[in-house]
């Protein structure tokens, strides 16, 4: 069973994880996660240096692809669960 932040999973994880595993992590830590990375890009760029590689947080063209993602939700619940090319 892999579990947020428990065996196997990388620092990576552990660096967005803010609660043990077995808690319910959910929207608000989405978004405290989106929050700090962005922060840390801001604040690199503020003090002129590079943004670590591990910072990560999304950008328009995931949002992009998440618009594509509920139209192709919506076309396919309109047409009674039938497969939608995205």
């Amino acid at each position: 069973m892999i579990t947020r932040n428990g065996a196997g999973s990388g620092a990576a994880s552990a660096r967005v994880s803010r609660v043990p595993s077995g808690h319910p992590e959910g929207y608000l830590e989405a978004f405290a996660t989106i929050y700090t990375e962005a922060a840390n890009a801001i604040n690199a760029a503020k003090l002129g240096v590079a943004v670590e590689p591990a910072v990560l947080y999304p950008t328009v063209n995931d949002g992009v692809k998440g618009v594509v993602f509920v139209e192709a939700c919506v076309a396919s619940s309109k047409k009674n669960g039938a497969w939608i090319r995205v």
